[in-house]
């Protein structure tokens, strides 16, 4: 649809609608002390020429009446799809551990992967790093304290809390974890359309792209 900006303010002052503003969340990563860490092979080069050559990871926090839900994700970079989450009360390893699994399952990624993620505990942890290797797979993990290294999984998680999570009064963790499951799997992943991506959503992009 061909549209000037100037029609859509006319439009939206008529209709009494306002743009939401992204409010940043600037967080810190916190690590075990002497925890061996990877080095940044990404290094911010945050483009691939097919899927599964480079996935990306990072968990966030939702707010439930319940406490606190912990999320993590696995982003493969070509196409911005989702390719692996899990949820918890628990922000570990084994969060990390299951949607790593899950990603493994549905992609069957080739030996040369990279697999992305900042330094937080989870991925310290004594079991992500030595699973890739074991896999053939490389591990790359940000500069400490540097939140740019990860900057696709931050996008994402803007993306996420700005158009569901934010729109939402969570109860429960389970009703949490509905409505996430349904915004990545029904609508982030199918339908919505990136800018970075032509203008298609991620699974269409990889149908005509791969």
């Amino acid at each position: 649809m061909v549209c000037s900006k100037e029609r859509v303010a006319r439009l939206m002052r008529e209709m009494e609608l306002v743009a939401k503003v992204v409010r940043k969340n600037p967080r810190g990563t916190k690590r075990r002390r002497g925890a061996s860490v990877a080095p940044n092979l990404l290094n911010r080069d945050f483009r691939a020429t097919a899927p599964n050559v480079k996935w990306v990871s990072d968990t966030t926090y939702v707010w439930t009446t319940e406490g606190w839900l912990s999320v993590a994700i696995i982003l493969d970079v070509f196409s911005r799809l989702v390719v692996g989450w899990a949820m918890g009360a628990t922000n570990d390893e084994d969060l990390v551990r299951r949607a790593l699994e899950m990603a493994l399952v549905r992609r069957a990624p080739p030996p040369e992967l990279l697999l992305h993620s900042d330094q937080g505990r989870p991925y310290t942890a004594t079991g992500i790093l030595p699973r890739l290797e074991r896999l053939g797979m490389g591990g790359s993990q940000s500069r400490s304290g540097d939140c740019y290294d990860n900057a696709a999984m931050e996008s994402f998680f803007s993306t996420l809390k700005g158009e569901c999570v934010e729109r939402s009064s969570f109860q429960t963790r389970q009703e949490a974890r509905e409505t996430i499951f349904e915004y990545i799997e029904c609508f982030y992943n199918r339908v919505r359309r990136h800018s970075t991506l032509n203008y298609m959503s991620p699974v269409i992009y990889e149908q005509q792209m791969s």
